[in-house]
């Protein structure tokens, strides 16, 4: 499903208009290609692999067959050259077994005579060891695992424009291969449409499926409960609908003026509608007694999405613009979570979500406050996944960039022309973007990312 909401994408595809958009020096954005519906057993059905390892990769064979257990087809390059140059739709390369520099080399070797045969849109990962745990080994170690970080970056800003093709990788060790079928299944099926250039960690010990197991079911969700909060417009409406389509029953939250589509919108997925400023000294007390009320509704999925911006230069910030943004987007997600705790209200192997912002991770000139707010949360996440590890739970967050909202649609031209540009893929995300990553981390398939911020930015040029 491409996205039509940027003009340049039509522009730049015309067969009138292309041209022109060369001449003038302009960006030319691909279509993306991304995904409707819940996931699907048969995800990567007709999409093309090649697959390679290093020599002591430890990787690469539970990659192979949890991936045609998806339905990718292998390519071979044995294959006789008709099917040798066919395109490629993914291609990873696990680089698990990367202890000395000079295997970075290898990188090279695998990856350099598959860009010519790469479609439009493929998917590059790697499989790659931790720096950190590559130095109890010898710096050399870390030296060359770190190197990977550097040249998956580089490469996904050299393949976004060309090809609309997104390159991550995945930091695996031996112990945490059960936990391998959410990250491949997402970063390599067109769900990660605007995430590249991103690096996860995947860690042991949090109840992930065997390695070749493969739910065959769509509606991974079904009798879970999800809350999300700030759900009445926006990335809130966007994620709602999205867990809905995995079979949760949702718990829309959103202020009182809101309610109106609020209770449009809970209608439509066939869940719940709560008024409630989570600003509120009772919100929590107000949430938990709902829970109360419906027997057996342990929050499964808690979606932190509720936030609000006061831009305004430092100079001229008044405390209340100041303690608003503070108040929405940190100190009611930490009063809701302290409730919930003390109430015993989390399900065993929840997952929780929150929205961050490539501001939190950047910074943004004029957004002291919200940066502030939003930077604080990924440290928030990174020290509260150790406190929920014990219960089988999950936290990461999700920090969007530029994406194609309401809200944006109303930022001057210039300004939005900038936002949609800077990035790998030259153009704006979907709210269906974000919606996508944090369907992934709600996911039983992924307890083996916790602790982590995962970036929906189109590989945004600016912040780490």
């Amino acid at each position: 499903m491409a996205s039509t909401s940027d003009p340049l994408i039509g522009l730049a595809a015309g067969r009138l208009t292309g041209p022109l958009v060369r001449a003038l020096g302009l960006p030319r954005p691909r279509a993306l290609r991304r995904e409707t519906g819940p996931y699907r057993g048969d995800e990567l059905r007709g999409r093309r692999l090649v697959l390679a390892a290093m020599p002591g990769g430890h990787a690469g064979e539970s990659a192979r067959g949890l991936l045609q257990a998806l339905g990718a087809s292998l390519v071979l390059e044995t294959e006789p050259a008709s099917d040798a140059t066919a395109r490629v739709d993914i291609a990873v390369f696990d680089a698990t077994g990367c202890r000395e520099v000079a295997s970075l080399a290898q990188l090279r070797t695998f990856f350099a005579p598959l860009l010519r045969r790469l479609a439009p849109c493929a998917k590059l990962l790697l499989l790659a060891p931790c720096p950190l745990h590559a130095a109890r080994t010898s710096p050399e170690a870390a030296a060359a695992a770190q190197g990977i970080e550097g040249f998956v970056r580089s490469l996904a800003k050299e393949l976004g424009r060309s090809h609309a093709a997104t390159v991550n990788a995945l930091q695996v060790p031996a112990a945490t291969l059960g936990g391998l079928l959410g990250p491949l299944r997402f970063f390599c099926s067109s769900r990660s449409a605007y995430v590249s250039g991103r690096i996860l960690r995947l860690d042991a010990g949090l109840g992930a499926p065997a390695a070749l197991e493969v739910p065959m079911v769509p509606g991974r969700l079904r009798e879970h409960l999800a809350v999300v909060t700030g759900a009445a417009r926006g990335l809130g409406a966007a994620t709602a609908e999205r867990l809905a389509e995995e079979g949760a029953r949702v718990l829309c939250i959103d202020v009182p003026s809101a309610e109106p589509h609020l209770r449009e919108l809970a209608r439509r997925i066939q869940g719940d509608a709560l008024s409630l400023d989570i600003t509120r000294a009772a919100a929590p007390t107000l949430l938990c007694d709902w829970l109360r009320q419906h027997p057996g509704m342990a929050v499964d999925v808690l979606v932190h999405n509720a936030g609000i911006t006061r831009d305004r230069s430092l100079f001229k910030m008044s405390e209340a613009e100041w303690s608003q943004v503070m108040a929405v987007n940190l100190q009611a997600i930490l009063a809701i979570d302290g409730a919930l705790d003390q109430a015993d209200l989390l399900a065993p192997g929840a997952r929780e979500i929150c929205l961050s912002s490539i501001s939190g991770i950047a910074g943004n000139a004029g957004q002291t406050n919200y940066a502030a707010s939003k930077s604080a949360l990924i440290g928030y996440v990174a020290a509260r996944s150790t406190l929920l590890a014990s219960r089988g739970a999950t936290i990461n967050a999700v920090a969007p960039g530029f994406i194609e909202t309401d809200m944006t649609r109303q930022i001057p031209w210039f300004i939005r022309e900038a936002g949609r540009r800077l990035n790998a893929l030259s153009q704006g995300g979907q709210p269906r973007d974000v919606a996508e990553a944090v369907a992934f981390l709600a996911l039983p398939e992924s307890g083996a990312v916790r602790g982590q911020t995962l970036r929906v930015c189109g590989q945004a040029l600016m912040g780490a």
